[in-house]
């Protein structure tokens, strides 16, 4: 069911961070997945209580769609967690008013594929081709995200005793730095972006919930836009002044 959300406050220009977006072709992007302490900024200022809030959880997939009481944005797993995990229980259109508040946007899903796939830098880190264009985020491998299988890598703290699935998301720029100087294009958790047909909107990148395949250039995901899940969060984008 889509919903309306008033923001209650704007961003001050200090809260724009341009600093910590990369320049592609065109636009900016965040480098990161949009944290826990970042989205408190946006909750804090603005009075926000989300759709996960107001039932009384998000959800996860185990038999089928289970509802967690008190797994929201700010407690992931129902208890106080480090606040540089990706925020997520989060729908689109919530995602779409904290980067409206921090004066950008979300990724349409065109400018998300070629941030996460095209090597745009000049001068890229070792194992980055200028130009070149990679099969994964993390370049001509996924090892080095946070996927279930396939990546190589395990986040600091594990949450398997909650799930049935996997062990859960990495802090925010821990795992593999990758095409375009970004971190966690591949994997983590599932990006909303501006793209889809009505009310399914685009997931992209896959989440530590699942194998590397959701990751690869090849892959496409939607949801239904008022999902609030464990393993989906987002990332801004703006114009290039």
């Amino acid at each position: 069911m889509r919903f309306s959300i008033m923001i209650l406050a704007m961003c001050s220009v200090t809260c724009d961070a341009s600093s910590d977006m990369q320049a592609i072709h065109g636009f900016l992007i965040d480098r990161t997945e949009i944290s826990i302490a970042e989205f408190q900024r946006f909750a804090s200022a603005t009075g926000f209580i989300s759709q996960a809030e107001r039932a009384g959880g998000g959800e996860v997939y185990a038999w089928g769609w289970e509802q967690k009481p008190g797994w929201i944005w700010k407690t992931p797993f129902g208890v106080e967690s480090d606040t540089g995990l990706p925020a997520v229980h989060l729908t689109y259109d919530e995602a779409t008013a904290y980067c409206k508040w921090r004066g950008a946007r979300l990724p349409s899903e065109a400018e998300w594929r070629e941030a996460a796939y095209v090597e745009h830098r000049g001068a890229p880190d070792s194992g980055f081709v200028a130009g070149t264009e990679y099969p994964y985020p993390t370049g001509d491998s996924p090892i080095g995200a946070n996927c279930l299988s396939e990546c190589e890598y395990r986040p600091p703290v594990s949450y398997s005793d909650q799930l049935d699935r996997g062990i859960g998301p990495a802090p925010v720029g821990s795992t593999k730095r990758g095409v375009n100087g970004l971190y966690d294009m591949g994997a983590n958790v599932w990006e909303w972006v501006d793209g889809g047909e009505g009310d399914q909107k685009v997931t992209a990148g896959g989440s530590w919930w699942y194998e590397s395949f959701r990751m690869h250039r090849n892959d496409r995901a939607t949801k239904p836009r008022n999902t609030a899940v464990v393993y989906i969060g987002f990332r801004c984008a703006k114009d290039m002044d």
